[in-house]
């Protein structure tokens, strides 16, 4: 094409069609202007002597955009679709106009002689309250000989800074770029940077040009939505990564247990809820073991989960127990909760150690612990010879976060409780029994818990194949996946090893 001394095309100034900004197309019958545009240039709103003066320094080529549907109402079929053309050269402009008239779609042009006046259609300073700041145009048709306006003229040209500074300022609009017919490499160089389609100038009719357009915007909605979903698979990768780390690793070397342990968050796609569960042996050899449920099933309730969690194994290796380690956990719990209708059931067992012997022949000695139940199910008792039994609840105390501690209304007094040789202690959380048996609003209950595990004994499974089967068979008489937090603790004595199931 003709250039003159400048590198600019004769007439530049007098791009065609651009100050009204109007809808091209449906219309082959129309005439193509091909002289400059008469009519007055809009008359920007006088804000301030700022904006006067930056309406005088603009061409008249550049229209006002006006407030209407963004790039997602082009798809109803009504709507305009609206192109920005940056484009500089008189002659290339009116092959554009004459392809858009030609392609029986309705488009409303824009122009633009360069990037700096582009920036300012696609990304005006000044947003209107209760709108949002995106831009409103469907697609950008970029002439890569037009100006870059870059901001650094000294930086490396590969024929494309046209187009990078493009992408740096206006990332999320799709953009076709135009190219003389011996830059075909130049083009596909702009497709692999990140342009959606070239087209080559002279070769370019309206039915081209209106596929290609259409092209654009809906691939550049599958590229922003392929963007959106590796960013969600990417943050649920560092959610389920993070919420791993947060379950706990019982600390039980050389206290001769097995301790076998199921957690199923009621939440979808979680991997940590409002229940929680921790095991550790202390020094003296006493071993702890607490399993709990804060009242909720969201991710604020999981993180207090954790937070009481780590406080209770914290404060056992400080030394405290008993009604002193729960008296403290509530008021972290009262200090951690978003709302003072948050309150956690607990149960808590303290095991003594027996003898210095015990370690050899506790298959054949009983055990004595500590119970401690705060608004929460009490554990199961599975015995060898005969069907699980439910401890006692006689002492159980309210739930945390309900009563206060200060008036001593809150009280967990300790239940002392003798565990029979080769024992094996069944923790869970409410989630277990509260599931639903049959169609009616029947629930299952400790004691359906009691005779499912016993029916489950009786077959001979033991330990994981044992808790496995038995929430299998509580989701069955549910009739399907329950729906609130499940933990479930299996501890048992076995002075061989120590096996985490």
């Amino acid at each position: 094409m003709p250039a003159t001394g400048d590198g600019r095309a004769p007439g530049a100034a007098n791009l065609p069609g651009a100050h009204d900004g109007a809808p091209v197309g449906r219309a082959r019958s129309r005439p193509v202007t091909t002289g400059p545009a008469t009519a007055a240039p809009p008359i920007p709103h006088p804000r301030s002597q700022a904006a006067r003066a930056a309406h005088a320094a603009h061409p008249s080529h550049v229209s006002e955009v006006p407030t209407a549907p963004g790039p997602d109402a082009t798809a109803d079929g009504d709507a305009p679709l609206r192109l920005l053309v940056i484009e500089d050269d008189l002659s290339d402009a009116q092959l554009i106009k004459a392809a858009v008239a030609d392609s029986g779609t309705s488009i409303e042009i824009h122009w633009a002689r360069g990037l700096d006046q582009a920036t300012a259609l696609l990304a005006p300073p000044l947003a209107r309250r209760g709108r949002s700041r995106g831009t409103e145009f469907g697609c950008v048709l970029l002439d890569l000989a037009a100006p870059a306006d870059l901001p650094h003229p000294s930086d490396s040209s590969d024929g494309l800074e046209g187009l990078h500074e493009l992408l740096r300022r206006a990332p999320h609009i799709p953009v076709v770029v135009l190219t003389d017919a011996a830059g075909a490499e130049l083009g596909a160089a702009a497709v692999a940077a990140g342009a959606q389609d070239f087209l080559i100038k002279h070769e370019t009719d309206g039915p081209l040009l209106a596929r290609a357009l259409r092209y654009a915007v809906e691939r550049k909605r599958a590229d922003e939505s392929q963007r959106r979903l590796v960013e969600a698979e990417l943050r649920g990768q560092e959610n389920a990564r993070l919420q791993r780390h947060l379950l706990p690793t019982p600390l039980l070397d050389g206290a001769g247990l097995s301790f076998t342990r199921r957690y199923r968050p009621g939440r979808r796609r979680a991997l940590l809820g409002g229940d929680f569960y921790d095991a550790v042996r202390t020094d003296d050899g006493t071993v702890h073991v607490v399993i709990g449920d804060v009242c909720g099933h969201g991710p604020d309730e999981a993180a207090l989960g954790v937070a009481l969690r780590i406080a209770w194994r914290t404060l056992v290796f400080a030394g405290l127990t008993g009604e002193a380690l729960l008296t403290t956990l509530q008021h972290v719990l009262e200090h951690e909760r978003r709302s003072d209708e948050i309150f956690a059931t607990l149960c808590m067992v303290v095991i003594r150690p027996g003898g210095a012997d015990s370690d050899l022949d506790s298959l054949g000695r009983s055990e004595h612990a500590e119970l401690y139940l705060a608004g929460h199910p009490a554990p199961m008792l599975l015995g060898r010879d005969h069907a699980p039994v439910t401890l006692p609840a006689d002492h159980a105390g309210p739930a945390l976060g309900l009563l206060p501690c200060h008036d001593g209304q809150a009280a967990w007094p300790a239940h002392e409780i003798e565990l029979p040789p080769g024992w094996r202690l069944l923790l869970y959380t409410d989630g277990l029994i509260e599931g639903r048996v049959g169609a009616g609003s029947r629930r299952l209950g400790q004691d359906g818990l009691a005779d499912l595990i016993g029916d489950h004994q009786a077959a001979g499974l033991t330990r994981g194949r044992l808790v496995d089967s038995a929430i299998a068979e509580v989701e069955e008489l549910n009739g399907g996946a329950l729906t609130d937090d499940v933990a479930v603790l299996l501890l048992e004595r076995n002075p061989v090893q120590l096996i985490l199931g």
